[in-house]
């Protein structure tokens, strides 16, 4: 049996386009998807912080250093230059890969900027379950 976990996160994002005759996507900044361990064309769960819109979709990777986040095709739709999204990954795992499994997110600033980078584990003791590693974003973390 698999099931499925939060895998990573980028949070949150400004779109900076939204083109809906695009084939349909979601274009993301290279090295956002590499901080957050995210590949191309990954299906990905976004979801619009300003309308309580959500979608899923697959990533397209964007010229690095860009900071592009396009929403293309009917997920145009969905949103707005400038609104805030929350684009989230998942995997399919065994509960004991899950056990072991830490959760990635890299928050970003208003020009899509990786700021810091959380790490969350899954199988800490009781009062430290919920409190992330905190990591701020490297140059090297942005460029692997």
């Amino acid at each position: 049996m698999t099931i499925t976990m939060f895998k990573s996160k980028l949070h949150p994002l400004r779109v900076t386009e939204a083109d809906l005759y695009y084939e349909g996507s979601i274009t993301i900044d290279e090295e956002l998807l590499d901080a957050a361990g995210i590949l191309p064309y990954e299906k990905v769960q976004v979801v619009n912080v300003n309308n309580g819109a959500r979608l899923e979709t697959y990533t397209i990777p964007g010229a690095p250093g860009e900071r592009t986040v396009q929403l293309n095709g009917p997920a145009a739709r969905l949103a707005q230059r400038g609104d805030a999204v929350i684009v989230i990954a998942y995997a399919e795992m065994t509960p004991d890969e899950a056990r072991q499994h830490t959760p990635q997110v890299v928050l970003c600033d208003e020009e899509n900027n990786p700021v810091e980078h959380l790490q969350y584990a899954v199988d800490a003791p009781q009062d430290e379950a919920r409190e992330p590693v905190r990591n701020t974003v490297a140059e090297s973390v942005i460029h692997n």
